[in-house]
């Protein structure tokens, strides 16, 4: 997948307030859409990173995105 990469949970909130500043969000504390995006955790890679999900409107804030690998649990 592509995406961005950050090897602490502080990074990847900088990261989220950057993207979220730069679209104007939240519109107030009432408002339903509070983020442009979230990040999560690759809990079952090794090393563990945090990750947040490439799109378009990201691209324009944190840059060209990565080639990520991330482990996912089968069902």
């Amino acid at each position: 997948m592509k995406g961005y990469k950050f090897t602490t949970e502080e990074a990847a909130q900088a990261a989220i307030t950057s993207i979220n500043l730069a679209a104007g969000l939240p519109k107030s504390p009432e408002a339903i859409t509070q983020t442009w995006t979230s990040y999560n955790l690759a809990e079952l890679n090794e090393p563990q990173f945090y990750y947040i999900r490439h799109d378009e409107f990201t691209e324009s804030v944190l840059g060209e995105p990565d080639s990520l690998e991330v482990i996912f649990e089968e069902i």
